[in-house]
């Protein structure tokens, strides 16, 4: 059995999601960049989601977000069938578009794991080895001096989405926002850590790059790859997917986070348990979400130690 997920309304997470057996279908051109900021702002708007940082591989999407209303599950959802069918009626693809893996979904616990899965959402082209800097990348993604500032504008893309549906707005709007932890006058500061971390973690790639012996291959080469393709680099299965992140030397915020994780998961099993034996009045711990939304069961109103 999977492990209970734990949605907080107002919790800032990293979620990715890979393509079906590392194909190339994302891969970066005008339609595929079109579709991705229109169904990116469409779904954002409609389940309240605020977006910080966003950058689009050829095999798989990153995201740094916020859930203000606690309706994570239903934004993935919609947001990634809408990718799901433009990609296929873009590519005239006829198998799925998405791994069957479960979307990554790791919840950013404190500024410091904010600030550094920004840079790495923001760096992941440098470190892949296809451009030497981020800002190179011909993909959907934000800029360090977009955060909290920079707003993505797309038309509605004319593969799959019907024009007399009222729902699929002519003309699509991204506000990107800053995490709620980060007050308006400390922005600047807040871009100036995430620039200086993804200044540490470029040239942490290209040393790797250079200790392989490898050249980048450069966002020309990038655009030209067929859709058709998959990538050949090694990735072993069953990598860690951890379920929160503190960022770097941060001891304390970490066994604080695992404890709130395991005390959750002690209490979901258990009300879980009692609502199985027929206890409908099993009391689940507060973030419970699918048990909640699909069975209507009772939720604690206190909040777990964080």
């Amino acid at each position: 059995m999977s492990q209970p997920r734990h949605i907080a309304p107002g919790a800032t997470y990293l979620l990715t999601r890979r393509v079906m057996r590392r194909h190339f279908l994302l891969r970066p051109d005008t339609a595929i960049n079109q579709l991705l900021i229109y169904a990116l702002a469409v779904s954002a708007r409609r389940y309240g989601i605020e977006v910080h940082a966003l950058c689009a591989m050829s095999t798989h999407l990153h995201l740094v977000v916020t859930d203000v209303q606690g309706v994570l599950p239903r934004f993935l959802q919609f947001f990634h069938r809408i990718i799901a069918l433009g990609t296929k009626a873009l590519r005239k693809w006829e198998g799925p578009v998405w791994d069957h893996e479960a979307t990554s979904v790791v919840r950013l616990v404190t500024q410091a794991a904010v600030v550094e899965k920004i840079a790495y959402v923001i760096a992941n082209p440098v470190a892949a080895g296809l451009v030497r800097h981020a800002s190179e990348w011909p993909g959907v993604k934000v800029d360090v001096g977009d955060l909290g500032r920079g707003v993505l504008h797309a038309a509605r893309p004319s593969a799959y989405l019907d024009p007399k549906n009222p729902q699929w707005v002519e003309q699509a709007t991204l506000p990107l926002a800053l995490p709620p932890a980060i007050q308006q006058e400390n922005a600047e500061a807040f871009r100036g850590q995430v620039g200086a971390e993804l200044d540490r973690q470029e040239a942490q790639a290209h040393a790797e790059v250079e200790r392989q012996g490898r050249r980048f291959l450069g966002a020309e080469r990038a655009t030209a790859i067929s859709p058709y393709e998959r990538a050949t680099s090694f990735e072993g299965p069953g990598e860690r997917n951890p379920t929160f992140a503190v960022g770097r030397d941060q001891g304390d915020a970490w066994r604080t986070a695992a404890a709130a994780v395991c005390a959750f998961r002690v209490s979901y099993r258990t009300a879980l348990e009692r609502w199985c034996a027929g206890v409908r009045s099993a009391l689940f711990p507060v973030g419970t979400w699918w048990m909640r939304t699909f069975h209507g069961v009772k939720v604690n109103d206190v909040v777990l130690a964080e």
